[in-house]
């Protein structure tokens, strides 16, 4: 580096490097003018101002600069090491790439532009060039221990764990027989864990087993050790040794539910299923005794046999485990326990229990059986569990008794105010629920759980600008908004996109789907430092796993949720595009007079408004000045804080294509990603694809009603198509027609027979009944009045697995909604849609969409008194913005 400099200047340009590694900018800078005062156009010291300007976001002087340096100095390395290093910085990492395989066209053995270059490999999983590139650094420095491992993980990577084991044992061959030294350790037990671990994958177990009794003594983690060498034995299926090694485990964690799955596979007594015989159910139950015995502290011992027990058996473990819960007074009990209600029974058996504890605290003070006495808060527990039990089985006029009954017992737990805020949220009354979030937060300010419970009931009501103010209240000062962002608090963002679309401001939804979707992209380039990172620490079991775990990210459900709904925006601008301005001209010149002022007042505030703000953050910005190091601390603002101009794109369809991608490939085991596909595909007219698109939809649920819905609309649309007349048309129309038998469904039938036998076979369903409506409105839309009959003959029967106390329909809340929305937008029938609505409101009275007799929509304006009288579900006064007013109204309601 700098070779073609005089010395004076050559030590300068160290000086440069030396100011860059150090962060030390501006002496770097100095340096570097000192030297093109002399020589300018010395290259390499070009390319180094450049990435030192780059440091500190002068990024378009940077470009000019390198590009500058490697236009005179095009056989220089250097240059083209740092046109690499600043395109990797802008995560152009296909670029940056080439420019270090030009460099080292340049220097071959330039082991810092190889390391960088393996680094990049593995952030793109360019795999077979990963291994190339550790092979080159191993064999250019064969005593570094990092090479040897970089090799084996790169030979790992590439589905080669063999190969990846014989170079972990040709490293362990070049070493010495006293090694390791009591510094490195931890480090060499973890390199001879992640051996066995290739052992393992390959199969060879016996050899793995063999191989960590072994190395024993050098393998620092004893926990890993014995997890390892018990998961081998299980393996091996020497359960003897495995079941002595699992109880050794749970001595050391009595809490551990997988060393208790273990354990039972190794007494023969373990069912993937979760279903066992009488015979074995007696085997668990006299083996969790002994346990229980063993280990009288553990919480697990006592609650996994809930899983397997029944009946009266059942019963009494469920109460012995219950009470000392109730006793202690546990919020999270029915957390705990809700998994059991999917099993046949428990439910009703739980439900019979609490309410018999319930009788006693309330008769004697105490549980059945027991001559002490509980303390007073034991009922109020109790009334809380059975709240949360009546709420989960769509009971809500009996959880809001009980969660009121235990409010007017103690008052002061902000646990009761949470949970009467989620019944009423499920029982459709979004604004009570906020009302009562925030009543409860307010009672913990210093609570960051209650607060963020307090902000997903705001969004659910749709008080965004209320929500935001007290989100922010928890985060730093200054630019709250770019805070949330900067803390990936993408629950937030979420609950605000959805919310916007309910409130129809797409430019805003797709703003937060599109900033959850840049959460995903900044955790992938966050992997980047480990790869150096964890060869270095030897953290290499870890390393895979997080490797494996980023290469399915985008299977996760928050990404699949903003996915989703930028999808969803897409499709709707391109159904309903927004207006030029010339056609607002047009609409306003129509308006009456006094509209028109209105109108352009309005307009005009929003403008003052947005221009101060503007203002405000240019304030703020300038304030920030410039660090130390050189580096300006400006965050940059936002040209589009509302998401204004994502609606001016002129394509919405190739825009959601690009998502839709990622869907297919990381999500395509659920429906809505095809139910997508299809919507998007029909309306780019890409036939085929559509039908593809049915097909997984067919495969995952064949009797889902929106898979009816695409299969019905795909044939009608196909039937409805012109006469095929090129020779694609016809190959399509070709394929479509050997396809179309394949669809039982359809076979021998016509698309109306097949409708009314969907609809014969699923009557019961109100989902399924709307979605054969549908379908007779689309193949006969003569038949509107006959199609929207179906609808309204549909019964909310009472479900098969009713609570012991009360019915429980079969409809449910959001379901009527979206039949309410197909009466008004499919039908365009408004009768029948407030028919519907009317209907509904008595089915749900809490709900405010419906505006149920006891939603808070109604009772707002009501004096307490009269909430007491009238209002019968606990809800609150509050005001405009959900904040209660009166907390008089929530201690005195009652059911």
């Amino acid at each position: 580096m700098g070779a073609s400099l005089p010395p004076k200047e050559a030590n300068l340009f160290k000086l440069i490097v030396k100011s860059y590694e150090t962060k030390q900018y501006k002496k770097g800078l100095k340096a570097a003018d000192t030297i093109l005062k002399k020589f300018p156009n010395h290259g390499e010291t070009l390319s180094m101002k450049g990435l030192t300007l780059n440091c500190m976001d002068r990024k378009q002087e940077a470009y000019e600069l390198v590009r500058l340096g490697l236009k005179n100095d095009l056989k220089s390395h250097v240059c083209w090491h740092v046109y690499g290093l600043l395109y990797r910085s802008d995560r152009d990492y296909r670029e940056a790439i080439k420019c270090y395989r030009n460099a080292l066209r340049i220097d071959p053995d330039n082991i810092e532009i190889l390391r960088d270059l393996s680094l990049l490999q593995a952030q793109m999983r360019d795999l077979a060039g990963f291994v190339e590139t550790r092979q080159q650094l191993l064999t250019l420095k064969p005593n570094h221990r990092m090479n040897w491992i970089g090799f084996a993980v790169s030979h790992h990577l590439n589905s080669n764990a063999s190969k990846a084991i014989d170079i972990l044992e040709a490293y362990e061959g070049t070493l010495e027989e006293d090694y390791p030294p009591e510094s490195e350790r931890c480090e060499h037990g973890e390199m001879l864990l992640y051996k066995i671990s290739l052992l393992e994958e390959c199969g060879l177990l016996e050899k793995a087993l063999k191989e960590l009794r072994r190395k024993e003594f050098k393998i620092v983690d004893k926990l890993s050790y014995k997890e390892e060498e018990v998961s081998l034995l299980v393996k091996l299926n020497c359960l003897e040794e495995g079941e002595k090694l699992y109880r050794v485990l749970l001595t050391m964690n009595p809490d551990n539910y997988k060393y208790y799955e273990g354990l039972q596979k190794c007494v023969g007594l373990h069912s993937e299923t979760g279903q066992y015989s009488p015979e074995e159910i007696d085997k668990l139950d006299t083996l969790y005794k002994s346990l229980g015995e063993q280990y009288t502290w553990s919480s697990a011992v006592k609650r996994i046999p809930l899983d397997f027990l029944d009946a009266q058996k059942f019963w009494d473990a469920a109460d012995n485990y219950v009470r000392p819960l109730l006793t202690k007074g546990v919020p999270s009990l029915f957390s705990d326990l809700s998994p059991l209600y999917e099993h046949a029974g428990k439910a009703n058996i739980l439900e019979k229990l609490v309410l018999s504890l319930e009788e006693s605290l309330k008769k004697t003070g105490g549980f059945p059986g027991r001559s002490e006495k509980e303390p007073p808060s034991t009922l109020m527990w109790t009334l809380f569990y059975l709240a949360q039990h009546y709420d989960k089985r769509n009971q809500y006029d009996l959880a809001l008794v009980k969660i009121e009954e235990a409010m007017q017992h103690t008052p002061t737990v902000i646990d009761l105010y949470s949970v009467k805020s989620k019944i009423l949220k499920h029982a459709g009354d979004f604004a009570a629920a906020a009302a009562l979030a925030d009543e409860a937060r307010c009672m913990d300010l210093a609570d960051r759980y209650v607060n963020s419970q307090c902000v997903k009931r705001m969004l659910q009501a749709d008080q965004v600008s209320l929500a935001e103010k007290t989100a922010v209240l928890f985060t730093k000062d200054g630019e709250q908004h770019n805070n949330l962002h900067d803390m990936q608090c993408m629950w937030y963002e979420l609950a605000s996109g959805e919310s916007y679309i309910r409130q129809g401001e797409l430019g805003r939804a797709l703003k937060k789907f599109l900033a959850v979707e840049k959460h995903y992209a900044d955790i992938t380039e966050d992997q980047f430092d480990f790869h150096s990172y964890c060869l270095r620490k030897m953290t290499l079991r870890s390393y895979i796993e997080m490797l494996r775990f980023q290469d399915r990210l985008h299977a996760h459900a928050y990404f699949r949720k903003a996915a989703v709904g930028a999808i969803r925006c897409y499709i709707k601008l391109y159904d309903s595009p927004p207006k030029s301005s010339t056609e607002e001209d047009d609409e306003l010149a129509k308006l009456p007079a006094s509209q028109k002022k209105k109108l352009r007042q309005k307009q005009r505030k929003a403008e003052a408004r947005a221009k101060k703000e503007a203002e405000v953050k240019n304030e703020e910005i300038n304030v920030g000045g410039v660090s130390k190091s050189g580096k300006r601390n400006v965050k940059p603002v936002d040209p589009d804080p509302h998401g204004e101009k994502l609606l001016q794109i002129e394509d919405p369809l190739m825009e959601a294509g690009k998502y839709l991608k990622l869907l297919q490939k990381h999500s395509s085991d659920f429906l809505e990603t095809h139910l997508l596909s299809f919507e998007v595909n029909m309306r780019k007219q890409k036939i085929l694809l559509a039908l593809q698109a049915l097909k997984h939809l067919v495969q995952l649920d064949a009797e889902h009603p929106d898979t009816h819905r695409c299969l019905i609309r795909f044939f009608h649309k196909v039937a409805s198509r012109p006469a095929p007349t090129t020779d694609a048309e016809k190959l399509v129309s070709g394929v479509l027609d050997a396809e179309r038998p394949t669809f039982s469904q359809l076979q021998d039938k016509s698309l109306i027979e097949a409708n009314n036998v969907f609809l014969q076979q699923h009557k019961d369903s109100l989902m399924h009944r709307a979605a054969a409506a549908e379908m007779v409105y689309c193949l006969e839309p003569n038949k509107k009045a006959e199609a929207i009959k179906l609808i309204e003959e549909s019964s909310n029967n009472l479900a098969s697995s009713n609570g012991s106390l009360g019915p429980v329909k079969d409809w449910i809340l959001k379901d009527c909604v979206v039949v309410h929305k197909i009466l008004v937008a499919t039908f365009d029938d408004q009768d029948a849609a407030l028919r519907w609505k009317n209907r509904c409101a008595e089915e749900f009275p809490y709900s405010t969409y419906f505006e149920g007799r006891l939603c808070s929509t109604l009772t707002a304006n009501k004096t307490p008194q009269q909430v007491h009288e009238n209002a019968e579900n606990g809800s609150l006064e509050f005001s405009s913005n959900g904040k209660v007013e009166n907390l008089d109204a929530l201690k005195n309601l009652a059911i």
